[in-house]
Formats: C-alpha cells, structure tokens, sequence
C-alpha cells in the first residue's frame, strides 16, 4: 500500500472511530431526526455538559455534525447525513449474527 492510498485508509478510520462511541452513536441518532442544543442533548443523555461537548467536539472534528452558535446555546445537526446508512448496514450486520446464532440453539 502506497502513501497516498494510506492516506485515504486513514482519512476513512477517522470517520469511522470518531462514531464508535455508544453516546457519539445516540447523539448522531438524536441529530438525525433534528438539530439540537447542547442542553438539550446533555439532559438526554444525563452526562454534565463538558463530557457531551467532548463528544460533540469529535464528531464535529471528524466532519459529521456541525454546529451553529445562536445567542448563548450553541446547536448541532448533521453535516452528513449519509452516516446514516452506514447505521442501516451495522443493524442489518447485527440482525444477521442474531439470526445466525439462534439458528444455533435450534
């Protein structure tokens, strides 16, 4: 593997460790459906505000969400809602092993 091919693997693995998260994965669910203040997500997830602005920091580093500063409470919604179907193909991956395994026990 060349430098330049590296790079673009890189670039891919960022992305994807950036959601590999339980709360960054609920906070991309939440924002799916519509954008939110960071108080709002913080009572939803019960955390203090700086553990959920951590997360919403990589999300928005790795080019996710993005957010947008109104008065004194700041908003995120998705930049790329495409990550979403990345999310349809991970249940499908889970509904298959579930379904491999109770086949098992059968």
């Amino acid at each position: 593997m060349d430098k330049k091919m590296y790079a673009y693997y890189d670039a891919r693995a960022k992305v994807i460790k950036a959601m590999a998260h339980p709360i960054r994965l609920f906070i991309v669910d939440e924002l799916s459906q519509n954008e939110k203040c960071v108080c709002e997500l913080t009572r939803m997830i019960g955390l203090d505000m700086s553990t959920v602005s951590k997360h919403l920091s990589v999300l928005k580093n790795a080019g996710i969400v993005q957010d947008e500063k109104r008065g004194l409470k700041v908003y995120y919604k998705l930049r790329m809602p495409c990550v979403l179907n990345f999310f349809n193909c991970v249940d499908t991956v889970i509904k298959d092993l579930v379904r491999e395994q109770l086949e098992l026990v059968k």
